[in-house]
């Protein structure tokens, strides 16, 4: 739009983006990385976090398990089905250049002509977690505007309990034969994920035996509110599998819908989020002085913080 000589970008909502498909989302999430206090980011956000329609499933587990290949089967599995997916690989940070270190090699083969999916690769920055401080903002916007929204972290460190901070179904990742599943006794693991993949199920007895610790390791923790984890077996560089990971998903999700568990956890995500960008922002004092951080039911976190920002 010209005004006067002067170029005025139309304005960023819901609507224009659903319209303007991939390349606007991309510069609406530049934008949110630009301006994240702006009226119109917030505006944005708000009205994201008002009308989710997405499921999104968080993906964890050590380096060199096979996330980027089991992410590939889930995508096509899930656009197969005409479900649309986006993605969001958060990378471990290049200490030299503070971006993603893998952004460069396009580590998911999807197709750039589909409109159906979208990837965006993110930097960790110093944050421990393996989560970017922009992961929290682009999986709102999406989660209104997919319908499958999948994120996959670093797995150093304490990303495999981030991650339950902002997904609804939580993949935990194990390798036969490396001693994830020991260390998946010994981290208190055990508590977060809703599903459990043993990848590389071609290797046959050792994929056996790490599927039989985690059953194990699963057997002592307590079961999250009456939902049995799944343990499955996948090969995704065959496809074997994957139909059944899909499902397993989907059931958890419909899980979550019964008596109203999924907009409570999500609810729990948001006051959480907010009580962490405050003392990102303002530190513990300005936690402190923020006093009462709980949000009322429908409460946007985002506008929220907008108003301590400009009180603190």
């Amino acid at each position: 739009m010209h005004t006067g000589g002067h170029f005025v970008p139309e304005p960023m909502t819901l609507l224009s983006l659903r319209a303007g498909g991939k390349a606007a989302l991309a510069r609406a999430l530049a934008r949110i990385e630009q301006a994240p206090d702006s009226a119109e980011v917030v505006d944005l956000l708000s009205d994201a976090y008002a009308a989710p329609t997405a499921q999104v499933v968080g993906m964890t587990g050590p380096p060199g398990v096979g996330k980027s290949t089991l992410m590939n089967a889930l995508i096509q599995a899930w656009r197969a089905s005409g479900q649309r997916v986006a993605c969001i690989a958060v990378d471990p940070s290049s200490r030299r250049s503070g971006g993603a270190l893998l952004g460069d090699r396009t580590r998911l083969s999807t197709d750039p002509e589909d409109q159906g999916i979208f990837v965006r690769s993110m930097a960790a920055r110093d944050r421990l977690g393996g989560l970017a401080g922009l992961t929290i903002s682009a999986m709102v916007l999406m989660r209104a505007l997919y319908d499958v929204v999948l994120i996959e972290t670093v797995g150093v460190g304490q990303s495999e309990t981030e991650v339950v901070g902002v997904a609804d179904t939580v993949l935990f990742c194990v390798q036969p034969g490396s001693g994830d599943s020991l260390q998946f006794m010994k981290a208190g693991i055990a508590e977060i994920p809703h599903v459990v993949v043993v990848t590389k199920a071609d290797m046959g007895p050792p994929a056996r035996r790490a599927r039989a610790d985690v059953k194990g390791a699963l057997s002592l923790a307590e079961e999250p509110g009456g939902w049995a984890i799944p343990v499955l077996m996948v090969a995704a560089m065959e496809k074997r599998g994957i139909d059944d990971l899909v499902a397993a998903i989907d059931a958890h999700a419909l899980y979550l819908r019964d008596g109203g568990r999924l907009a409570a956890a999500r609810r729990a995500q948001a006051g959480q989020w907010l009580v962490e960008a405050v003392r990102e922002r303002f530190g513990r004092e300005g936690v402190r002085r923020a006093g009462d951080l709980s949000l009322a039911t429908n409460e946007s976190p985002f506008r929220r913080l907008a108003e301590l920002a400009q009180r603190l």
